[in-house]
């Protein structure tokens, strides 16, 4: 069916939906479609939106790490959304885990397709999933996962592959980026700091502490001339990690800071990838760089994906032996290989974003 006309409502929450719904957007401009795209200020979220000159509407927040706050934001952003949805009148609604987002499409009967790859994000997942009408989830996840917290095993479609092979299909790196730090291939290290205010992470670690502050000056020891990306998740981490790691405030060879255009670029030139959450390091491993999770708690089941199927992904807890993991890896250096064949392993799996972009084509 031709989408040409039709109006299409995308709402945006997070980084990672802004990233994978770029070529949704795409698709749909090219189709003729009409768009309202709203988005939340979290993160890194509307920087990335802007480097890809996407025209959105800022709507609503973050809650934070608190419970009221959460609550408040979240009855603030249903009421702000409204307005915009009731007067655009869409028919049909694109998202990725947007409470606000399904409450308005179920009680305005607007149709809805959302992905979702994290149910350990119960509280979440309790209020979308019984009120979405299609939910897009990888195969490597339990069904049963999704059922428990109340989905319509009906309403569920399974894929071979995990979210970020989405917008890493096809991928181009760019090894102009390497110039702007002035940079080596494999002489840098990139870190990123845990999701401390998500809901499922409430009570594991302080929301304005991250573990890179024991975790980078034990590497920079053994590789000083190396460099270092610390990527914070917001102001609180970013001055945290500036006061702890205050010592080395004047040495040029650590970044910290909270975004780092063209990301997946500067992942795919680096040594080592380090993260306390798990959409970089299933990235930076499709892309066959060497990566490390810390995320307190079980391996999930992308990182087990990805594992199984020969990506270079590990979850280590502990702070030794992260440590020593890292050296090791740096040691060994750069593996030029990695450049050629990455992609050919990618294309093994399904593209989700294909999977969206075809549902809603044929049933709008």
């Amino acid at each position: 069916m031709s989408l040409s006309g039709r109006n299409i409502w995308i709402d945006i929450e997070q980084p990672k939906a802004a990233i994978m719904f770029n070529s949704l957007i795409e698709q749909f401009q090219e189709d003729g479609v009409n768009l309202l795209i709203t988005a939340r200020d979290y993160d890194s979220t509307f920087q990335i939106l802007d480097d890809h000159d996407v025209d959105y509407i800022k709507v609503g927040k973050h809650g934070g790490a608190s419970l009221e706050e959460k609550l408040k934001t979240h009855i603030k952003r249903l009421e702000e959304l409204f307005t915009y949805v009731a007067e655009f009148n869409p028919d049909y609604l694109v998202n990725f885990i947007s409470v606000e987002a399904i409450r308005i499409a179920y009680g305005l009967q607007i149709p809805s397709i959302g992905f979702n790859d994290e149910p350990r994000n119960e509280p979440v997942c309790k209020l979308i999933f019984p009120f979405i009408d299609k939910l897009i989830t990888p195969k490597c996840i339990p069904k049963e996962s999704y059922i428990e917290l109340y989905a319509d095993p009906k309403k569920i479609i399974r894929y071979n592959g995990i979210d970020e092979i989405g917008w890493l299909s096809n991928f181009k790196p760019d090894p102009s980026v390497l110039e702007h730090y002035d940079l080596q291939m494999g002489n840098y290290v990139i870190m990123r700091s845990e999701p401390s205010a998500a809901c499922y992470f409430i009570n594991k670690l302080k929301p304005d502490e991250t573990m890179l502050s024991e975790i980078f000056p034990q590497i920079y020891k053994e590789f000083p001339n190396h460099k270092y990306f610390l990527l914070a998740r917001n102001r609180n981490q970013e001055e945290f990690l500036r006061k702890t790691l205050k010592k080395y405030e004047d040495n040029p060879n650590l970044i910290i800071t909270r975004y780092l255009p063209n990301l997946d670029d500067y992942c795919f030139y680096s040594g080592l990838v380090i993260s306390g959450g798990g959409t970089i390091v299933r990235e930076s491993s499709l892309l066959s760089v060497p990566s490390i999770e810390f995320f307190p708690g079980p391996t999930a089941p992308q990182e087990m994906f990805l594992k199984n199927n020969g990506f270079p992904l590990e979850h280590i807890e502990e702070l030794n032996r992260i440590i020593d993991r890292s050296i090791h890896v740096l040691n060994q250096g750069f593996d030029n290989d990695r450049i050629k064949h990455f992609k050919k392993k990618i294309q093994q799996f399904e593209n989700p974003v294909k999977i969206c972009y075809n549902y809603v084509r044929i049933h709008i």
